[in-house]
């Protein structure tokens, strides 16, 4: 069973990152630039390090499945559907990478209608949760820790980049104004 969690998420991201290498060659298409490129390969390093840390811990130490398993088992299928929900509002512009399309209009649907970075809400939860649930809680505070650092240099970038290049800044300016 936890073999094949552990595999399933794999898959999933390796779809995703098909399908964020299609969404990049229409981004770039489009007039695209990449901010925080210089990160990105520690990103990448971040979430294979976490699953091969998960994998190191869950067969080193022959865990079972946590006891509240089912309680987090369905903390973790509502990140996934929550994930997904992030990625079909952004549509073509979901990406790994930051990737700004100059003068786009800010996708404000979805969760994004709320919350700035709802994807990396996700991300944060499953970092935290899978681990959990095969009791690996070592990997959970080391890359939750990991994923604080990674996202304090990657929000600003991409903020950055939004507000000097789309409508970033108005739009969460309307959205704080009561009038």
């Amino acid at each position: 069973m936890i073999y094949f969690i552990v595999v399933l998420v794999v898959v999933q991201r390796l779809a995703e990152l098909l399908v964020a290498k299609r969404n990049e060659r229409w981004m770039r298409e489009q007039g695209a630039f990449e901010a925080g490129a210089s990160h990105y390969p520690y990103m990448l390093a971040l979430h294979i390090g976490f699953f091969l840390s998960l994998l190191a811990e869950t067969l080193f130490f022959d865990r079972p499945l946590s006891p509240f398993w089912p309680i987090l088992l369905t903390l973790f299928l509502a990140a996934q559907a929550f994930r997904i929900w992030c990625l079909r509002s952004l549509g073509r512009f979901w990406n790994t990478k930051i990737l700004i399309l100059p003068d786009a209009e800010v996708v404000r649907k979805g969760p994004y209608k709320w919350i700035k970075h709802p994807n990396y809400l996700v991300v944060t939860v499953e970092l935290l949760i899978l681990p959990l649930l095969l009791q690996a809680y070592a990997t959970a505070v080391l890359f939750s820790l990991l994923n604080a650092v990674m996202l304090s240099v990657r929000i600003p970038v991409e903020e950055q980049a939004l507000k000097g290049s789309t409508n970033y800044g108005q739009s969460f300016e309307r959205q704080s104004d009561p009038g």
